[in-house]
């Protein structure tokens, strides 16, 4: 039996149909079923890659399967784990030093999960989805060999199920509790779900999949419920403790501890799982506790603002580089960022066996973000503030205070450093310095006018000085992926250019020679010659603008202009310059995958991907108090372009978006007369739904109901005077994006006598995952822009 698709048409008169699926048209359909390209992972101790290979497209029966929404989670309930998942199809070694790659004996047919190395890189543990749940499979590097290590089954509910331990030869997992029982069955209400608040601040995200009643109270317990347990490599399993909703547990580097937290009740209807109550814990490996670091009450008041963070510890983690030492973050001004505070931050440490008082660090003027370990012990600590858009980067520990590393804006791409390498060693994942310790290495994308030029440098953590080890030359885009000794040497990078698919590589950085390890195919050779065209422009106030061009394959632009499509994502900025900056490269291998509105050029329409949306706000003012201004005179600057470039004529444009990019398609149908029709995907159009913040607002609604009701389009629904297509999943769970705001912007247009089409997919999330779907999806896209840019084709 074919399933289903709901698709709404307004046009002379208003039509409602069950559809059945339509498939994309050639060659979209034999593109969507080749399978995409293997990413890889390096062993620890640098010797092997580790070829994740993907399955095309899942078929709608695998997206439609039963599965439980609770506590913010997905649940598949015959599997004790993620409801969804995209599974892998097979793993192949590839020897660094040479040799053809050895797939692993991984089950014919199986569905992997994310595979893990051991920390001496012998073995990969993967859990494989079977028919009563998840099995835990290790396979052995040296022969390729894989097998079952216990029949007991893996939860996953609330993560991946287990961690290898530093020896390499057990494995700390979360697995499904002995004697659990049946799921609860679905029973009779024994009474109303009951809310109250009195007097209490508690603004929250418009959050989905919640608790709802006692009922889902019980059955989000029955399957997040595990038992911590030692796995060893020859089937042994040792409990540790009782069961309960573990949250995380990890081995600390020396593997005689355990860093865990575990949710507990009471339960909130109101936010999801993460933020729930919890006991942060010190165990022995045996599971014997050992100390309570806190006992975290439920996050259901945090402050909608950026900056702000529940009160108490956060961020509990292993120290890399020690035995075992725990850090984390506490908030000094109680997490309120309105409070004024000339510290918010400190990071503290503890080391073992954990009877003593903690021991500050460092105090910071800001957020505490991450910190990346020295092997002498010292820390390169990072801190931020989203208000000013700043962040900050200090070198702790050794003689004298903290030292200055970085003062930068967040939003000048430009000027960013790098992220500083880390390599694994034997007490875990450490920042790789010189053999003389003075230096580090510095990674990134390097952004720049020309587009995005991956770099390596040299660090002096003394002086700060840099030296460039390598950029990223066109016409090539090549992306550093691990560097592979301590001198700086020889680097892993990931290469690509316009007509080459990316592959693996070791640069050889003295003797400038580059030995290349894959040869992945083009995946989509029908699209051979796809070259995108980095252009720049400048709207009406200054602001510099650009995005990349695309042109179908073979098009000569003696031929005349093209039908386009634009496709766009808007996004706020603190000050006009960071907002010029350009993004991407124009030396990428690109071959559309999903429901990519890329594969519109194999229909004879002309792209132009991520023409620039900025929204400013410099000094104290707020970007989206202008958002409509902003966002039209953007769009008018990207038309001119295309125009004046000869390939686009002003009356065959589309404009469409996904998201936070529908939700600027229907702004721009609504306030412009620039573009003859709009594709929206899965937006959300009325802003009193959010009352409490979007995207990059944080303000509420109360604190700003002007700007709130002139960024909605629903309230100019009424204006939309070009034809509209609206896509939606009917099981979207995005933050803000219910399906109604689709629905409700549907009946808005069509109740002030618009012209729209309303596509509902059964089944589907915020992006679309199976293959019905998308076929679909790109049908629906491809037959509207024909009908109303082209006007070659009219709706069914």
């Amino acid at each position: 039996m074919r399933r289903l698709c709901l698709a709404i048409l307004t046009l002379a008169a208003p039509l409602a149909a069950q559809e059945p699926y339509h498939d994309a048209p050639a060659p979209i359909a034999r593109i969507l079923d080749a399978p995409p390209l293997p990413f890889a992972s390096l062993a620890p101790d640098r010797a092997m890659l580790l070829l994740h290979e993907r399955n095309a497209l899942p078929p709608i029966a695998d997206v439609a399967a039963p599965e439980l929404r609770l506590a913010g989670l997905r649940i598949d309930p015959r599997t004790f784990g993620p409801a969804r998942s995209q599974p892998l199809r097979g793993l192949s070694l590839v020897p660094l030093e040479g040799g053809a790659p050895r797939r692993l004996a991984t089950p014919d047919g199986a569905r992997l999960g994310t595979p893990r190395w051991s920390l001496d890189g012998r073995r990969v543990a993967f859990p494989v989805e079977e028919a009563d749940g998840i099995a835990l499979w290790v396979a052995d590097v040296s022969s390729g060999e894989a097998r079952r290590v216990t029949p007991r089954r893996l939860n996953e509910t609330l993560g991946s199920g287990c961690e290898w331990m530093p020896s390499g030869t057990e494995l700390l997992c979360r697995l499904v509790p002995e004697g659990l029982g049946a799921p609860p069955a679905e029973a009779a209400p024994t009474g109303p779900a009951v809310q109250e608040t009195r007097g209490r601040v508690a603004a929250n995200r418009t959050y989905q999949d919640l608790l709802r009643n006692g009922a889902d109270e019980v059955r989000f317990e029955h399957f997040a419920s595990s038992q911590l347990a030692l796995v060893g490599l020859d089937g042994t399993v040792r409990p540790l403790g009782e069961p309960a909703i573990w949250l995380s547990a990890v081995p600390s580097p020396d593997g005689r501890w355990i860093l865990a937290q575990r949710l507990h009740r009471p339960w909130s209807y109101v936010v999801p799982a993460f933020r729930f109550p919890r006991t942060v814990e010190l165990l022995a490996a045996d599971g014997r506790p050992v100390r309570t670091l806190a006992d975290l009450p439920l996050q259901d008041d945090v402050p909608t603002d950026f900056d702000a963070v529940a009160p108490g510890l956060r961020r509990a983690a292993w120290r890399p580089g020690a035995a075992a030492t725990i850090t984390w973050a506490e908030a000094l001004d109680g997490g309120d960022a309105k409070r004024e505070a000339p510290v918010r931050d400190r990071v503290l440490a503890l080391d073992a066996p954990f009877a003593g008082q903690p021991r500050t660090l460092i105090e910071l003027g800001f957020r505490y973000d991450a910190a990346a370990w020295l092997p002498d012990g010292r820390a390169l600590v990072t801190e931020s503030w989203w208000k000013t858009r700043r962040t900050r980067t200090w070198l702790v520990g050794g003689a004298g205070a903290p030292g200055l590393v970085f003062d930068r804006s967040s939003e000048d791409r430009y000027a960013h450093p790098g992220n500083f390498v880390t390599a694994d060693g034997p007490l875990g994942r450490t920042v790789l310095t010189s053999p003389d310790g003075r230096s580090a290495y510095l990674a990134g994308a390097g952004a720049s006018p020309e587009g995005d030029r991956p770099f390596l440098d040299r660090f002096e953590l003394a002086t700060g000085r840099t030296t460039r080890l390598f950029r990223s030359e066109p016409p090539f885009y090549e992306a550093p992926v691990e560097l592979l000794d301590a001198e700086g040497r020889r680097l892993l990078t990931r290469r690509e250019s316009v007509d080459e698919p990316p592959n693996y590589f070791i640069r050889d950085l003295r003797a400038k020679r580059l030995v290349q390890l894959t040869r992945f195919a083009d995946p989509a050779p029908e699209l051979a010659g796809l070259e995108p065209e980095l252009i720049h422009y400048r709207r009406a106030d200054g602001v510099a603008l650009s995005a990349r061009l695309y042109l179908p394959p073979g098009y000569d632009r003696s031929r005349g202009p093209l039908p386009f499509l634009f496709w766009a994502y808007p996004a706020e900025f603190k000050s006009a310059a960071a907002a010029a900056q350009v993004s991407g490269s124009p030396y990428r291998f690109v071959r559309p995958s999903g429901s990519s509105h890329l594969f519109l050029l194999t229909q004879g329409y002309g792209v132009l991907d991520d023409p620039a949306m900025p929204i400013v706000g410099e000094g104290g003012a707020e970007p989206n108090d202008s958002y409509v201004e902003q966002l039209v005179a953007s769009a008018a600057a990207a038309v001119d372009k295309v125009v004046e470039l000869g390939v686009a004529d002003r009356e065959r444009i589309a404009i469409g978006g996904h998201s936070y990019g529908a939700f600027m398609t229907a702004n721009l149908l609504a306030h412009s007369d620039l573009f003859r029709t709009g594709i929206a995907r899965s937006g959300a159009y009325n802003r009193t739904l959010t009352p409490f913040g979007f995207q990059s607002e944080e303000r509420t609604w109360w604190e700003a109901p002007e700007t709130y009701t002139r960024m909605s389009p629903f309230t100019y629904a009424n204006r939309v005077n070009e034809p509209l297509l609206l896509i939606h999943g009917e099981a979207d769970n995005n933050a803000g994006t219910f399906p109604i705001q689709s629905e409700r912007m549907f009946a808005a247009v069509q109740g002030t006598g618009g012209t729209a089409r309303l596509v509902l997919l059964p089944a589907e999330s915020h992006g679309y995952a199976a293959r019905e779907s998308v076929g679909h999806v790109l049908w629906e896209m491809t037959t509207w822009l024909d009908r109303w840019v082209k006007g070659e084709r009219a709706m069914p």
